[in-house]
C-alpha cells in the first residue's frame, strides 16, 4: 500500500508511460501522509476495448485510482489527487480535434482486511 493504477484508452499516441509512472510513483511519495517510498506501487495499462458517451467524434479517457488505507483526513486526498492530476494533465497527450477526460479517485481500503508481507 499504497497501489496506484493508472487506465487509459489506446487512443492516445506517445503516452510516455514510464515517465508517467515514475512522475506520479514520485508525486505520491512527497506527500507527507506517505511514509515508506517502497510501499507505492504504480502500474499502467492501455484498454483497448472501451466507449466514452453517446456522442460522435473522438475521444479519449485516463483515469487514475490511489489506493490507500483508510485513515487519512480529506484534505490529504484532495492533495494527493490533486498531485497525480497534475501529473497527468501535463503528461496525457490530447490529438487535435479529441475530447480527453481526466480523472483521479482516491479510494479507501479496509485495514481490517489488508494483507501485506515482505518476502
Amino acid at each position: 500500500m499504497p497501489h496506484l493504477y493508472v487506465e487509459y484508452s489506446a487512443n492516445l499516441p506517445g503516452l510516455p508511460e514510464q515517465q508517467m509512472l515514475t512522475e506520479l510513483v514520485s508525486a505520491v511519495c512527497s506527500h507527507p501522509s506517505i511514509v515508506d517510498e517502497f510501499d507505492v506501487k504504480g502500474r499502467i495499462a492501455a484498454t483497448q476495448q472501451y466507449v466514452i458517451g453517446t456522442g460522435a467524434g473522438p475521444r479519449g479517457f485516463i483515469h487514475a485510482d490511489l489506493r490507500l488505507l483508510s485513515g487519512r483526513t480529506p484534505e490529504a486526498k484532495k492533495e494527493l489527487s490533486d498531485l497525480i492530476a497534475e501529473v497527468l494533465r501535463r503528461l496525457t497527450p490530447h490529438p487535435m480535434g479529441m475530447l480527453v477526460q481526466v480523472s483521479v479517485e482516491i479510494t479507501d481500503m479496509d485495514r481490517a482486511s489488508y494483507h501485506k508481507s515482505k518476502l
